[in-house]
C-alpha cells in the first residue's frame, strides 16, 4: 500500500515539476511541447525524468535532434511502460521525421492532429491500447514510409486515404478489429513493400488493383473474413517473397497466375474454401520454401513434384479430398524436404515407397488416410525422421523390427490400423522416443521389458488391444513418464508396486483388463497424479490410507471390481471432481469428510454395501452435479440440509431403505434432470414442488408406498422423457395437465388405486413411445380413441382395469405397437383388424364380448350366441319336461302306493275274519320240500297262516296281491 501512495507522490511531484518547466520555458520551443507531452504520460519506471527544463532537450532519452540542434527529428519511447493517451500538441513538432510509441499501454484514440506532421516518415503507434478509428487527416502525410499501427482495438475501416500516401513502404494494421473492405486505392501504393492485415474482421474480395503494388514482397491477409476468388492480378506481384491467405473464406480455384510469382519463398492458403485440383504450374516456384494448401476442398491426385520445386522445405496438404498416392518420381534423393502432412484425405494404396527417397523427411504425418498393406521393413531409411504419423489407416500386418533404427525418433503414431503381432523389442533402441500411440490395433502379447529402455517416454497409448501378460515389473524406470494408458487389454496379474516410482505420472488407466491383487503401497509416490481408472477389473482388497497423500487426484475410477472395506481413504481430497466406486463391495458408512472435497461434481457410490444415512454435510457440495448412492443398504430421511445441492443434475438413490417424506426442497433445484427414488420406503404425497423442476427428464418414484394423488403440476415438466409412479398408493384421477408433458415417451401409472376415465388429451402425448401403462387401477369409463394418435408408441397396457365400451377402431393406427394387453375389463365389440397378431391373452377377462382377430369374427360369435339361445330354450323345455315326468311319475307312484294301502287294509281285514279255518287247515298240511303240489292248495290265500303267525300271514297277504290267482297249475320249486 505504501508504495502505490509513493508512486501516485511521485507522479503527482513530477507533473508540477513539468508544470513550472514549462511555464518557465518558451512557448514556441520543441522543449516546450515535449514537457507537455510529458504531462499527459504515465511513466511508472521513469523513463523521461530527465526531461526538466534545466537541461538540454537533445540529452533527453528518447529524443533525437536535427544537426543544429533545434529541433527534434525522432522520437523513440518504444517498451517504455508509458500510459495515458498521445498528445495533441504532436502537432506541434513539425521536425519530426520518426515517431515511436510502440509497445507500451497508450490509449484513447489516435489524434487527428498527427496529419499536421508533414515531415513524418514513419509513424510506430503497434502494440498500445488505442481504439477508435484510423483519423483521415492520416492521408495528408505525403512524406510517410511506415505507417505500423497494429496490436491494437482501433476499428472501423481501413481507410481510403491511405492511397493518397504515395511513399508507403510498409503498411502494419495487423490485429485489430478492422472491419469492411480493403480499399481499392490500396493499389496506388506503388512502392509498398510490406502490408500486413492478417488478424482482423476484413470482409469482402481483395480488389483486382492489388496488382499495382508492384514493389509487393510481403502481403499477410491471415485470419479475416476475406471471400471471393482470390484475384489473378496477384500473379503480377513478380517481387512477391510472402503470400500468407490462411483462414479466411476464399472460393474458386487456386488461380494458375500464381505460378508467375519466381521469387515466392512462402504460400498458405490454409483454412479456405478452394477446391478444384491442384495447379501443375505451381512446380514453377521454384524458389518456393514452404507450400501449405491444408484445409480446403482440393480434390485430384498429388501433382506437385518435390523434384522440380528443389527448395521445398515443407508441404502441407492435408484436409483436402485428394486421391490416389504419391508420384513415382516425388522426391529427390538430395531433397531439402523436411516436413511432409498429406494427413485427412482420401490417399490410398501401399505404404508409398516414393518417400522412402526423401531421407531429409524429419516429420512424416500420413495419417487419416485409407492407406493398407504392411509397413515396409525400409522405413528406416528415412533416418532423419523425429515425427513419424500413419494413425487412422487401415495398415496390416506387423510393426517392423526396423522401426527400431529411427534413433531421431521422437514421437511414434500408429494408433487406429489394423497392426497385429507384438511389439517389437527393438522399440527399446529409441532412446530419444517421448511419445508411443499404438492404441486400437490388434497388437497381441505381453508389453516387452524392452520398453522401459525409452528413458525419454512421456506419453505411452496401448488402448483397445490384445495384449496379454503382466505389466512390466520393471516400469519403474520411465521415470518421465506422465501417461500410461493401457485400457481395454487382456493384462493380467497384479500393478506392479515399480509403478509408484514413475513419480511424473499425472493420468493412469488400466481399466478393463484383468488385473488382481491389492492396489500397491508405493502409490504414495504418484504425488503428481491426476486421473487413474481401474474399472472393470478384479482387484480386491482395501484401499490403502496411503492414497490419502495424492492431494492432485481430480478423477477416481475403481468401479466395477472387488474392493472392500470403507472409502476414508479417498475422503478429504482436495482436487477430487470425480469419484465413482461402482458395484465393489465396500461397506460401512459414507464418510462425511468427502464433503470437505469443494470441487466434487461427480459422485458415484452405487451398488456396494453402504449403511447408515446419507450425510448431511453433502449439502455443502455446491458444485455437485451426479450423485448416485442407489443399490445399497442406506436409510433414514433425506435431511434438510442436502437442499444446498443447488447444481444437482442426477440423484439417483433407487434400491435402498430411504424412508420418511420425498423433501420439498427437491423442486428447487433448478438444474434436476433426473431424480429416482424408487424402491424406498417412501410414504406422504408427491410433492407438488417438483413441477418446478423446468429440466427434468426423468422422475421415478416407482415401488415406494407413497399415497394421495398425482399432482396436476407435474403437467408443468415440459422437458420431462420419463415418468413412473408404478406400484404405490396413489388416488384420484390422472391429471389432463399432462398432455404439457408433450417430450414424455414413457409413462408408467400401473398397480395404484387410480379411479376415474384416462384423459382425452393423454392422445397429445405424440412422442410417447416406449410404454403407456396404466394397468391394475380401478379406471372406468371408455378408451378415448385420441390414444390413436400415439403413433410412435410400442407398448400399451390398459389391463385389470373396470373399462368399458368398445375398443376404439383409432387404435388401428399404432402401427408401432408390438405389445398391447387390454385384459380383464369389460370391453365389448370389434377388435381392430390390425390386432390380430397380438396373442389371446391380451384380450381375455372381458366376458367373451370381444370379437375380431385373434378372437372369433363377430359373425361367429353372434351364432355362437344364438346358438347358445337355442340352446338355452332347449334347455329350459327339457327341464321343464323333466320336471313334468317327474312329477307325473311321483303321481303315478303315489297312486300306486295308495292302492297298496287299500288293499293290504282289505287284506289284513278279510285275514283277521277267517283266523279259524287257517287254524284248522294249517294244521292238517304236510310241508315237504319239493313235493307237487296243485296251486289251489299251495296259493290258496285262504289256507296259508294261522291265527298265531300274524307277522307272516300279513307278509303272505302282500305277496299274493301281486300275482295271478289263476287255477293253472305250476311246477315245483327246486
Amino acid at each position: 500500500m505504501g508504495s502505490v501512495l509513493f508512486s501516485y507522490l511521485l507522479f503527482f511531484l513530477t507533473v508540477v515539476d513539468v508544470v513550472l518547466a514549462v511555464s518557465s520555458a518558451d512557448s514556441s520551443s520543441d522543449s516546450y511541447r515535449l514537457l507537455r507531452i510529458k504531462s499527459e504520460l504515465v511513466d511508472p519506471y521513469g523513463v523521461l525524468e530527465n526531461w526538466s527544463e534545466g537541461t538540454n532537450m537533445c540529452t533527453w532519452n528518447g529524443v533525437a535532434c536535427s544537426d543544429d540542434k533545434s529541433h527534434i527529428v525522432r522520437l523513440n519511447l518504444t517498451s517504455s511502460g508509458l500510459g495515458g493517451q498521445i498528445s495533441q500538441e504532436f502537432a506541434h513538432l513539425t521536425s519530426l521525421r520518426v515517431i515511436d510509441l510502440s509497445d507500451n499501454f497508450l490509449n484513447g484514440t489516435i489524434p487527428p492532429a498527427l496529419g499536421e506532421l508533414h515531415n513524418l516518415e514513419e509513424l510506430l503507434l503497434f502494440s498500445n491500447f488505442l481504439s477508435g478509428e484510423i483519423p483521415s487527416e492520416i492521408g495528408r502525410l505525403r512524406k510517410l514510409q511506415v505507417l505500423r499501427i497494429g496490436a491494437n482495438m482501433l476499428t472501423g475501416q481501413v481507410i481510403p486515404e491511405i492511397g493518397k500516401l504515395s511513399e508507403l513502404r510498409v503498411l502494419a494494421v495487423a490485429y485489430c478489429q478492422f472491419s469492411g473492405k480493403i480499399p481499392n486505392e490500396i493499389g496506388n501504393l506503388k512502392q509498398l513493400i510490406n502490408l500486413d492485415l492478417q488478424q482482423n474482421s476484413l470482409s469482402g474480395p481483395i480488389p483486382e488493383a492489388i496488382g499495382g503494388c508492384k514493389n509487393l514482397q510481403n502481403f499477410a491477409a491471415s485470419n479475416n473474413r476475406i471471400d471471393g476468388k482470390i484475384p489473378a492480378s496477384i500473379g503480377q506481384l513478380e517481387s512477391l517473397k510472402i503470400l500468407n491467405l490462411a483462414n479466411n473464406s476464399f472460393s474458386g480455384s487456386i488461380p494458375v497466375e500464381l505460378s508467375h510469382l519466381s521469387n515466392l519463398m512462402y504460400l498458405n492458403l490454409f483454412g479456405n474454401e478452394l477446391e478444384g485440383e491442384i495447379p501443375f504450374e505451381l512446380n514453377k516456384l521454384v524458389l518456393v520454401e514452404t507450400l501449405d494448401l491444408s484445409n480446403n476442398n482440393l480434390s485430384g491426385t498429388i501433382r506437385l513434384l518435390n523434384t522440380q520445386l528443389k527448395n521445398l522445405e515443407t508441404l502441407s496438404l492435408s484436409g483436402n479430398f485428394l486421391t490416389g498416392s504419391i508420384p513415382s518420381n516425388f522426391c529427390l534423393r538430395d531433397s531439402t524436404l523436411s516436413l511432409l502432412i498429406l494427413a485427412d484425405n482420401n490417399l490410398s494404396g501401399n505404404f508409398p515407397l516414393e518417400l522412402l527417397n526423401c531421407t531429409s523427411i524429419r516429420q512424416l504425418d500420413l495419417s487419416g488416410n485409407s492407406f493398407g498393406g504392411m509397413l515396409p521393413r525400409g522405413l528406416d531409411r528415412l533416418e532423419s525422421l523425429t515425427d513419424l504419423l500413419l494413425n487412422n489407416n487401415s495398415f496390416t500386418g506387423t510393426i517392423p523390427s526396423e522401426i527400431g533404427n529411427l534413433t531421431n525418433l521422437e514421437d511414434l503414431y500408429l494408433f487406429h490400423n489394423m497392426l497385429s503381432g507384438g511389439i517389437p523389442v527393438e522399440i527399446g533402441k529409441l532412446q530419444r522416443l517421448r511419445e508411443l500411440y499404438l492404441y486400437e490395433n490388434q497388437l497381441s502379447g505381453s508389453i516387452p521389458r524392452e520398453l522401459t529402455n525409452c528413458s525419454s517416454l512421456t506419453s505411452v497409448d496401448f488402448f483397445g488391444n490384445q495384449l496379454s501378460g503382466s505389466i512390466p515389473d520393471n516400469i519403474g524406470r520411465l521415470k518421465n513418464l506422465v501417461i500410461l494408458q493401457l485400457r481395454q487389454n487382456e493384462l493380467s496379474g497384479p500393478i506392479p508396486s515399480s509403478l509408484g516410482y514413475c513419480r511424473k505420472l499425472q493420468k493412469l488407466a488400466l481399466a478393463d483388463n484383468k488385473l488382481s491383487g491389492s492396489l500397491p503401497p508405493t502409490f504414495r509416490f504418484l504425488s503428481e497424479m491426476d486421473l487413474i481408472t481401474l474399472y472393470n477389473n478384479s482387484l480386491e482388497g482395501p484401499l490403502p490410507e496411503s492414497l490419502s497423500l495424492l492431494k492432485n487426484l481430480s478423477k477416481i475410477n475403481f468401479s466395477h471390481n472387488k474392493f472392500s472395506g470403507n472409502i476414508s481413504p479417498l475422503a478429504g481430497l482436495d482436487s477430487l471432481t470425480a469419484l465413482d466406486l461402482t458395484n465393489n463391495s465396500f461397506s460401512g458408512p459414507i464418510p462425511s469428510e468427502l464433503a470437505l472435497s469443494k470441487n466434487l461434481t461427480r459422485l458415484r457410490l452405487a451398488n456396494n454395501f453402504f449403511t447408515g444415512e446419507l450425510p448431511s454435510e453433502f449439502g455443502q457440495l455446491e458444485d455437485l452435479r451426479f450423485l448416485d448412492l442407489s443399490f445399497n443398504n442406506l436409510t433414514g430421511n433425506l435431511a434438510p440440509s442436502l437442499a444446498g445441492l443447488k447444481n444437482l443434475g442426477h440423484f439417483l438413490l433407487s434400491s435402498n431403505q430411504f424412508s420418511g417424506e420425498i423433501p420439498t426442497w427437491l423442486g428447487g433445484i433448478e438444474d434436476l434432470g433426473e431424480l429416482d427414488l424408487s424402491f424406498n420406503n417412501f410414504t406422504g404425497t408427491v410433492p407438488t414442488e417438483l413441477g418446478n423442476s423446468p429440466k427434468l427428464l426423468k422422475l421415478s418414484l416407482s415401488y415406494n408406498r407413497l399415497s394421495g394423488p398425482i399432482p396436476p403440476e407435474l403437467g408443468n415438466l415440459t422437458s420431462l422423457n420419463v415418468l413412473n409412479l408404478r406400484r404405490n398408493n396413489l388416488s384420484g384421477s390422472i391429471p389432463s395437465t399432462l398432455q404439457k408433458c408433450q417430450k414424455l415417451y414413457e409413462l408408467r401409472l400401473s398397480e395404484n388405486n387410480l379411479t376415474g376415465s384416462i384423459p382425452y388429451e393423454l392422445g397429445s402425448l405424440s412422442e410417447l413411445q416406449v410404454i403407456l401403462d396404466l394397468s391394475k387401477n380401478h379406471i372406468s369409463g371408455e378408451i378415448p380413441s385420441s390414444l390413436g394418435n400415439l403413433v410412435k408408441l410400442e407398448r400399451l397396457n390398459l389391463s385389470f382395469n373396470q373399462l368399458q365400451g368398445k375398443v376404439p377402431p383409432s387404435l388401428g393406427r399404432l402401427s408401432s405397437l408390438h405389445r398391447l394387453n387390454l385384459s380383464y375389463n369389460h370391453l365389448q365389440g370389434q377388435i381392430p383388424s390390425t390386432f390380430s397378431g397380438f396373442p389371446l391373452t391380451s384380450f381375455m377377462g372381458n366376458n367373451h364380448n370381444l370379437c375380431g382377430p385373434p378372437l372369433l369374427s363377430c359373425s361367429e360369435l353372434k351364432e355362437h350366441e344364438r346358438i347358445w339361445e337355442l340352446s338355452k330354450a332347449s334347455v329350459v323345455g327339457i327341464t321343464v319336461a323333466i320336471v313334468l315326468t317327474a312329477t307325473v311319475i311321483c303321481m303315478v307312484l303315489l297312486y300306486i302306493m295308495l292302492r297298496i294301502w287299500c288293499n293290504w287294509r282289505k287284506v289284513t281285514i278279510s285275514c283277521s275274519e277267517n283266523g279259524g279255518i287257517e287254524s284248522k287247515s294249517r294244521q292238517g298240511e304236510n310241508w315237504v320240500y319239493g313235493e307237487e303240489i296243485k296251486s289251489g292248495q299251495y296259493w290258496n290265500t285262504t289256507s296259508l297262516v294261522s291265527s298265531k303267525e300274524k307277522q307272516i300271514s300279513k307278509g303272505t297277504c302282500m305277496f299274493n296281491l301281486s300275482v295271478s290267482s289263476s287255477d293253472s297249475t305250476e311246477k315245483p320249486l327246486v
